[in-house]
């Protein structure tokens, strides 16, 4: 059982001993059977499952051979699973409680965003999160961009999600729990939603996802102030807000409208990246500012953060989003990798502040 222990549920990440889900233990010579059950029938990693058991159990002296075999848990035994994942909760959420939104919540939500497309601002989300991942930060990926949702592509996820008991468990790739509209829908098929559906779309990732302990949940925004930047405002007041730029006045000017919208709400935005900020040469190594200069730090200086990052042009970042392997993991050493590197680490150096908080007051 203690070997078992080391043993995680692949889409819950928990001990299969502290889920409840180890039935039995046969020992017999130096042969093990195990019986497992799973929290739902015919789960689609059960042989992952196996293979992780049949690992853990042969780690004990005088194992040789190991068996698996499978069963489910009964109505009852799930309920009280997710009772025990929810806390005092309960099973149920029908009230759609958001627990980042708790003021004593150990996550914190950065929203990613821009003022327009085209600038990078997805890649930089996986990168950034593959990168927190790597430096050993608990990380989930909300994919808030509904019509144009792009993360299970740049991560390499593919996939439906598991519901369980009202719970939605998301993927997860890189390190990162993942949760994203293109893992429910067709992916050659247009999202055409309007305002109350994207709000109620966000707010079903929020609450109804299963994302278990996170010290960092990073929000891909679409471009611009529309619906789903409203929302999220709305459900997370106190999220954190990066902005990503280009060098160029257009989209500096076009950025700072998106960031100042965040004076309507408690949120703040906490740094500005400057994404393909500059060229070099591969054949002599001269320093080309393709898109301009400037715009990253005459933007955070209007919006009175700091500049966090420039990002070189790299083709490389862009072929290892299209491959679904984020560039700081397939090619670690590279510029762009490192200075998205030092971002994180930067944002991961932030101490939790109040400072220009809106705090809940309850009138007596």
């Amino acid at each position: 059982m203690v070997a078992l222990a080391t043993v995680n549920d692949p889409e819950i990440n928990k001990p299969i001993t502290e889920l409840g889900m180890v039935d039995e233990v046969v020992i017999d010579g130096s042969t093990v059977g195990v019986r497992i059950k799973l929290t739902v029938p015919g789960c689609p990693l059960k042989d992952r499952i196996t293979t992780d058991v049949t690992a853990a159990a042969k780690t004990v002296e005088g194992v040789k051979d190991v068996q698996v075999a499978f069963g489910s848990m009964s109505t009852e035994e799930r309920q009280d699973l997710t009772t025990r994942l929810r806390g005092e909760k309960g099973a149920a959420n029908p009230a759609m409680n958001i627990p980042f939104a708790e003021a004593d919540s150990p996550t914190q939500v950065i929203a990613v965003a821009s003022g327009k497309g085209g600038v990078g601002k997805s890649s930089i989300t996986v990168n950034l999160a593959a990168a927190l991942a790597q430096q050993g930060h608990r990380v989930g990926v909300l994919d808030a961009d509904i019509w144009g949702y792009s993360i299970p592509r740049m991560m390499g996820a593919s996939g439906k999600p598991v519901a369980f008991e009202g719970m939605v468990m998301p993927l997860q790739a890189h390190g990162c729990k993942l949760i994203s509209i293109g893992f429910f829908t067709d992916p050659d098929r247009s999202v055409i939603w309007r305002g109350p559906m994207l709000h109620r779309a966000l707010q079903q990732f929020l609450a109804d996802v299963y994302w278990g302990e996170l010290d960092y949940l990073l929000c891909d925004l679409p471009p611009g102030t529309g619906d789903i930047a409203i929302s999220l405002a709305q459900m997370l007041p106190n999220a954190d807000m990066v902005v990503v730029t280009t060098p160029q006045q257009a989209a500096q000017k076009v950025a700072l409208r998106a960031g100042k919208a965040t004076e309507e709400t408690g949120m703040r935005v906490v740094g500005v990246i400057e994404n393909m900020a500059t060229f070099t040469c591969p054949d002599c190594g001269a320093m080309h500012d393709v898109f301009g200069s400037g715009g990253g730090q005459e933007l955070a200086d209007a919006l009175g953060t700091e500049l966090l990052g420039r990002i070189p042009i790299d083709p490389r970042l862009v072929q290892a989003s299209d491959s679904g392997a984020p560039l700081v993991i397939s090619q670690p050493d590279v510029p762009a990798s490192q200075a998205i590197s030092a971002v994180a680490r930067k944002l991961a150096a932030r101490k939790s502040s109040m400072l220009g908080r809106k705090l809940p007051v309850a009138m007596g």
